[in-house]
């Protein structure tokens, strides 16, 4: 399905083609489909066809490019790194500023895209999950902008660990709401969310923030976020000449990583790599590496790689980026690895942390943690590649969100005191 792209040089670089699309219940192979409570099948249906109907409408992409570059700032650079790139040895490496987005983070793509799908249905009010947080200012601001009320649910111990954007929430009118339920993380946050969702759906649009949950969502955030890996395709070939060899993105649920990933899917000697979590390491049980550890079960919708026990239980998990701290991962992704398009790699805290400062020392970027662990495990692979070899790495966020963790895993913030 497709609709034709407004005419201009910025709009140039965007396939409006839906390539790789699940069938008609929501199925990528086997994974994905719509487990939801029966008062959600209906909405759900409503933003389906809601959904094609505006992605065949070629205003509706006028206002979203028009958006997209005017409010978000994009095209985001492709930077070439040359100083980290010399620091690390192999491969040259190319960085995909998504931190350099309004709102610092990939996440705006998928809001903007599903706020005019909300007005477009007439919904007045939006809800979100976050864990992070920067699903939940970039939700808070496109509510802001459009005059739409806003609540936001985050687990307690993510508040915690990203006050900075519960406090951007709040001030762009958001309510931003505690979850004390389960380990008080990103799970939990989502399980509130859908709660809420039931009760409220007839005025209410749920702003899904990675690419998972039921169809459509997984399609839908996909899609938006897709002018990542387009635009990131069109700059490799003006600078480099070609396409890299390897592109890299770290997953918690995939939002980013689909972004970057999907545009090279047909690109058989582009390498796909996704990153997940290792936590404490894969062999301690403390990580949130689903692809890796986990097993085909049922998460919040769809049926995907999760962790869980042998009671099917969702287990808990562990990462120092509240982004990736989460327990299982999208329907596409999981289909993927089982096709053998996706390989897997991971990278512990302390490998992400170890990231984070060299990429700000070599080049002045400080990346978010969610990003330092894509970091981290792309500057591996590019070690053993050659220097005339190309990886892409997506930098989905800045860290300023991150600052109070990385000082107190730094024991500067005990220094100050």
């Amino acid at each position: 399905m497709s609709a034709t792209p407004p005419e201009s040089d910025f709009a140039s670089m965007y396939d409006l083609n839906i390539t790789h699309a699940p069938d008609a219940g929501g199925h990528f192979g086997r994974f994905g489909g719509r487990f939801a409570a029966e008062t959600l099948m209906q909405p759900l249906k409503e933003i389906e066809t809601a959904f094609f109907e505006a992605w065949a409408d070629g205003s509706f992409h006028a206002e979203r490019l028009d958006l997209l570059e005017h409010y978000v700032g994009r095209a985001t650079p492709l930077y070439h790194a040359e100083r980290l790139s010399a620091e690390n040895g192999g491969a040259q490496i190319y960085l995909k500023r998504e931190d350099l987005t309004h709102t610092g983070a990939h996440k705006i793509n998928n809001t903007i895209g599903q706020g005019l799908l909300a007005r477009r249905m007439g919904k007045k009010r939006v809800i979100a999950e976050t864990g992070a947080g920067q699903h939940g200012v970039a939700t808070a601001t496109v509510a802001a902008m459009f005059g739409m009320d806003c609540d936001i649910y985050m687990g307690r111990e993510d508040m915690a660990r990203q006050m900075p954007n519960v406090l951007r929430m709040r001030l762009l009118g958001a309510n931003v709401i505690p979850v004390d339920a389960g380990t008080a993380t990103l799970k939990d946050a989502v399980n509130e969310a859908l709660r809420n969702w039931v009760a409220t759906c007839e005025d209410t649009f749920y702003i899904f923030g990675t690419a998972a949950g039921p169809h459509p969502y997984p399609l839908l955030v996909r899609q938006f976020h897709t002018v990542i890996g387009q635009e990131a395709r069109a700059q490799i070939l003006k600078q480099a000449g070609r396409l890299p060899d390897v592109a890299v993105a770290c997953v918690g649920g995939g939002s980013n990583a689909m972004g970057l990933l999907h545009p090279f899917r047909d690109d058989a000697a582009v390498k796909l790599v996704a990153v997940e979590a290792a936590g404490y390491g894969l062999k301690t049980g403390k990580h949130a590496a689903s692809l890796a550890a986990g097993k085909a079960g049922i998460l919040h919708g769809n049926l995907t790689y999760l962790l869980e026990d042998d009671e099917g239980q969702v287990q808990g998990t562990h990462s120092i980026s509240a982004g990736l701290d989460y327990p299982g991962v999208g329907p596409e992704l999981a289909f993927m690895l089982e096709e053998g398009r996706l390989q897997l790699d991971a990278a512990s805290d302390d490998e992400a942390m170890a990231a984070l400062q060299l990429l700000t020392r070599c080049e002045g970027i400080i990346p978010a943690l969610e990003s330092s662990h894509a970091l981290a495990a792309g500057a591996r692979i590019a070690r053993e590649m050659r220097p005339d070899q190309i990886v892409i790495i997506n930098l989905s966020g800045r860290g300023d969100k991150d600052m109070n963790t990385v000082f107190r895993q730094l024991g500067w913030l005990e220094d100050a005191s």
